[in-house]
């Protein structure tokens, strides 16, 4: 991985695309009302509770009664289209909970892309997971700052810099590439641009619907 003092093309344009104003980002996503109202509990069919039992946390029981499965605001919202979105939630679902990079790679790459895309629900949902992964709250100011930023472990510094790479030339570079490779084998590296690809789907959707916060997510705020 090249040194901060000769980091590639793409980690400077990075670093300059990590400063933005966060309060008019919330301003125009999170201040404005949803585009498309989730669906009222009379239109939920039997998909909506379906999917909802899935996305709920791992070890909680799946033989709850339909009515009482809670529906997120974002499953009643998506499944306007439940083709769709019932295959986009099982991809997110295997690479959140049956992924084989680790909790902490995974944050990594998911966090600095949801910087880089400015999206508050992403964000603040996974500064939470990532510290339950062992993120500390100066890692994820870090995160913010980048790949180009001092105090990086060589391979954390390669995970958040494929994020980066990826977001601005849809490719890791082969420097990059061959820092990964000295850890991850071919499943993580197939696995990784696959997962910083889902979130940027993530990203487009919320920030696009205006997917309102979940009590206790401050946003882009959040460390």
């Amino acid at each position: 991985m090249p040194s901060h003092t000769s980091r590639p093309d793409d980690a400077v344009a990075a670093e300059s695309e990590s400063a933005f104003d966060v309060r008019a980002r919330h301003t125009l996503i999170t201040g404005k009302p949803p585009r498309i109202p989730p669906l009222a509990p009379d239109e939920f069919g039997p998909e909506v509770y379906e999917i909802s039992a899935k996305l709920r946390p791992a070890g909680t029981a799946t033989d709850t009664p339909q009515p009482a499965v809670e529906v997120s605001e974002m499953a009643a919202t998506l499944m306007h289209h439940p083709a769709v979105s019932r295959q986009h939630f099982e991809l997110g679902l295997q690479l959140l909970r049956s992924g084989t990079l680790s909790a902490r790679e995974r944050e990594l790459a998911v966090l600095r892309t949801a910087w880089l895309c400015k999206a508050p629900f992403v964000w603040g949902e996974h500064v939470k997971l990532g510290k339950k992964a062992g993120l500390t709250s100066e890692d994820i100011e870090r995160i913010t700052h980048g790949s180009a930023a001092t105090g990086w472990e060589e391979h954390d510094r390669a995970i958040v810099g494929a994020a980066e790479e990826l977001h601005a030339d849809a490719m890791i570079s082969d420097a990059t590439w061959a820092v990964l490779s000295r850890r991850l084998d071919k499943k993580q590296l197939i696995e990784l641009p696959m997962l910083v690809g889902q979130y940027h789907t993530v990203t487009y959707y919320q920030n696009t619907l205006r997917f309102r916060l979940l009590p206790g997510n401050p946003g882009l705020s959040a460390r």
